[in-house]
């Protein structure tokens, strides 16, 4: 009898678990999958590519041509470290919808070479504008 007890004990704690899961906000269930990398986007340790683009000035590119520099970046990171870069869930600015985005060190060699290889952004990455970032 009291083996049946826990056993129904957990079972209804596994049920509110699974409920509260259900009824959670997006955004919660997101952030808990991304976890400390959540954090350190937050912190500044970890930027994105539209981060980037926001220190310098380019925020007004369009997403279109904004997705375009973040694929540079991450070809030119696999290139030099051999895999792929660490990813984050993010909610896209304009559509709202979650994406899975790469994150950069900040000064990482990829986020530069991104700049000058995409012909949307090469001008950015002439020496006055790196002297802002």
């Amino acid at each position: 009898m009291i083996a049946s007890n826990r056993t129904r004990r957990t079972l209804r704690a596994i049920a509110a678990t699974h409920r509260a899961a259900r009824h959670s906000a997006k955004a919660l269930r997101y952030r808990c999958l991304s976890g400390d990398i959540a954090v350190a986007v937050d912190a500044g340790t970890l930027i994105r590519t539209g981060d980037l683009l926001d220190r310098l000035g380019a925020d007004d590119l369009k997403d279109g041509y904004k997705s375009w520099y973040g694929r540079h970046v991450k070809k030119a990171y696999i290139a030099a470290n051999g895999h792929p870069p660490v990813m984050v869930w993010a909610q896209h600015r304009t559509t709202g919808k979650w994406i899975h985005v790469a994150v950069y060190q900040p000064l990482d060699r990829a986020l530069i070479i991104g700049l000058a290889t995409y012909k949307q952004t090469r001008h950015l990455a002439q020496a006055d504008f790196m002297e802002v970032a």
